[in-house]
């Protein structure tokens, strides 16, 4: 009976059985086909492997919270030492609590460098805070001279002043740090030479030996804030004249009502050679000027001519391609006329240059990198000013 009702089984039936799944875990094997009951599937738990538990750990566990880079204490505890009542213990005992003295000062130092740190960086965001406000104002165009803005401005340049003082703060703080650097270095050298003393025994040397160790750190730890201020300092130092040339460079923008950009000493001063003393000789004008194209020209043809943001952009880029560049500002005067007229010109032209001059100074631009000249043109209609890079 058993074998007629096996044949009714049909292979794909027993491959759908098969590829049903593998839960079998309580029912019978065949409950349908074969009657017999006795043959019962037993559940088998097989482990997850090592690389499925660090699957799920990695799936299930959360992620580890990021590290916070914490500097490290300018001093660890003192060991405390125990030396005899020998000369030499006593000595040891004397320097172990000069070194507890200096460790307390460094600990000090430690707190100063960041409450200035902290001082610094409130003084800053507030300068940028104000600065950030006159160049919003001055992006989208104002008035010419904007009492608003001159208000700013003046807000600005005394919180630069503010910054100042934390530099002086850093100056002073720096020099404390080194008289206790020389005296951490003294102190190393008297350990080192107590060793020689006679009349120590084998605590002493021993408590010694801690103290030269602790010495040693001392010094280590007074290096490290030595040469952090002094980072600062040059950051600082760097950062406050780049911003009074910035500032100088605001004041056109708000005299103009226009925003002209950052100080052009920013980019000249990058990466500039001292000039030579033959390039400060001062060439004639027609030297200047013959076969020579300008950069920009300048024509004083009314009364009022609005050049300063198109001189800005030209030097600017001319600067990018050359942080090395100097100027050459030529007044020309029309040479037509009598011989009062053409002193007339010429005295008006130079007045122009010198504006220009005062203008890209005002900009930034380094007084020593640009050089004034003059002369005579038969084609000029009216008083210009030539800017040629050299």
């Amino acid at each position: 009976m058993q074998t007629g009702i096996r044949k009714l089984v049909s292979p794909g039936l027993i491959g759908a059985l098969l590829l049903s799944g593998c839960s079998f875990t309580s029912d019978a094997l065949w409950p349908s086909l074969s009657g017999d009951t006795s043959r019962q599937a037993v559940r088998v738990d097989i482990p997850p492997s090592q690389a499925e538990i660090r699957s799920q750990q990695t799936l299930t566990s959360p992620a580890p919270a990021p590290q916070v880079m914490t500097p490290a204490p300018a001093m660890i505890a003192q060991v405390p030492a125990q030396p005899s009542n020998t000369f030499v213990g006593q000595k040891v005992a004397q320097m172990r609590g000069d070194l507890g003295r200096l460790q307390g000062s460094i600990n000090q130092h430690m707190a100063d460098l960041n409450a200035i740190r902290a001082t610094t960086a409130q003084n800053a965001a507030a300068y940028y805070g104000t600065v950030a406000a006159i160049q919003a104002r001055l992006q989208v165009g104002t008035t010419p001279g904007n009492p608003i803005l001159q208000q700013q401005w003046s807000q600005a340049q005394a919180q630069l002043d503010t910054l100042n003082l934390d530099i002086a703060n850093m100056n002073s703080l720096s020099t404390r740090v080194a008289a206790d650097s020389s005296l951490a270095a003294f102190m190393l050298e008297a350990a080192r030479s107590t060793y020689g003393l006679a009349g120590a025994v084998d605590e002493d040397h021993r408590a010694l030996a801690t103290l030269e160790d602790d010495v040693n750190r001392t010094v280590v730890a007074l290096d490290r804030i030595l040469n952090e201020l002094n980072g600062d300092l040059q950051r600082q130092t760097a950062y406050l004249n780049s911003e009074r040339s910035n500032l100088a460079s605001l004041s056109v923008g708000i005299k103009n009502g226009e925003l002209l950009g950052q100080g052009l000493g920013n980019r000249a001063f990058a990466s500039a050679a001292p000039l030579q003393a033959s390039a400060l000789a001062a060439p004639s004008g027609a030297t200047l000027t013959e076969g020579r194209r300008p950069l920009v020209v300048i024509r004083f043809d009314r009364a009022r001519v609005d050049y300063q943001q198109a001189l800005y952009n030209a030097v600017s880029r001319a600067l990018e391609r050359r942080p090395d560049a100097a100027f050459d500002l030529v007044a020309v005067s029309p040479s037509r006329g009598n011989a009062a007229q053409v002193t007339l010109n010429s005295a008006n032209a130079k007045r122009n240059a010198e504006t220009v001059l005062r203008s890209l100074t005002e900009m930034g631009l380094p007084a020593t990198r640009v050089q004034l000249s003059s002369t005579t043109s038969g084609q000029a209609q009216n008083t210009e000013v030539h800017v040629y890079v050299r």
